[in-house]
């Protein structure tokens, strides 16, 4: 899929959530401003998975980076790479960016920092097996973890990746505004995963704002 094609994939998809964007060659403005929205698509190798980044500019110096494999080749991969994009990731930025929240997509939450309320919000977790959820705590554990970053009042994001392979090996990875977040990666790997007799992948994407009163 062109970059082109992918563009108006985009404009369609935020049209049917009554968010309008305007082309600025290969991004997507708002009102001619920030955020800015972007997807390119990068076809794998003979028999690999391609793979579809988005990225969304907040500001001069600030992006949310979000990657999606595709399975198949050519358009087909990339379908396969927005329908992830779309029910993992889109809703929460749709919310946590533009304002306009669906509660039947998400987790909302509120959490009370300090002096501070944040205006939280959970994407639904996407599992490579069937009936594979995270544990219930992670989300407890998520927000004990936050608490004792010193964050700025302003948007942040998390993304949480636990692998567990067919012989056990378990790779836990979060990042914390697109960078390396070691307290994330201790808090997936303490916590208890479903066995299952065949490996599995579970990735979740979280946004917190600072509450506007």
């Amino acid at each position: 899929m062109q970059d082109t094609d992918l563009q108006r994939y985009l404009l369609r998809l935020f049209e049917r959530h009554d968010v309008e964007l305007e082309a600025d060659e290969e991004w997507l403005m708002t009102d001619g401003d920030f955020p800015a929205v972007r997807a390119s698509w990068f076809e794998g190798a003979a028999g690999e998975p391609g793979r579809l980044d988005v990225d969304v500019v907040l500001s001069e110096d600030r992006h949310i980076e979000e990657s999606f494999a595709g399975i198949g080749g050519g358009e087909e991969g990339c379908l396969d790479a927005l329908r992830a994009f779309e029910d993992g990731v889109f809703h929460v930025l749709l919310a946590a960016c533009w304002y306009v929240t669906d509660d039947r997509r998400m987790q909302l939450h509120s959490w009370d920092f300090g002096i501070r309320t944040w205006d939280v919000f959970v994407g639904p977790w996407l599992s490579s097996k069937e009936g594979i959820e995270p544990p219930a705590e992670l989300i407890s554990q998520l927000r004990a973890a936050l608490q004792n970053e010193s964050l700025n009042p302003e948007l942040h994001w998390v993304r949480l990746f636990y692998r567990r392979a067919d012989d056990g090996t378990v790779t836990a990875e979060a990042l914390l505004d697109n960078a390396a977040w070691p307290a994330g990666d201790r808090l997936l790997a303490a916590l208890k995963w479903p066995a299952a007799e065949a490996g599995y992948s579970v990735r979740g994407f979280v946004a917190l704002d600072i509450r506007d009163y």
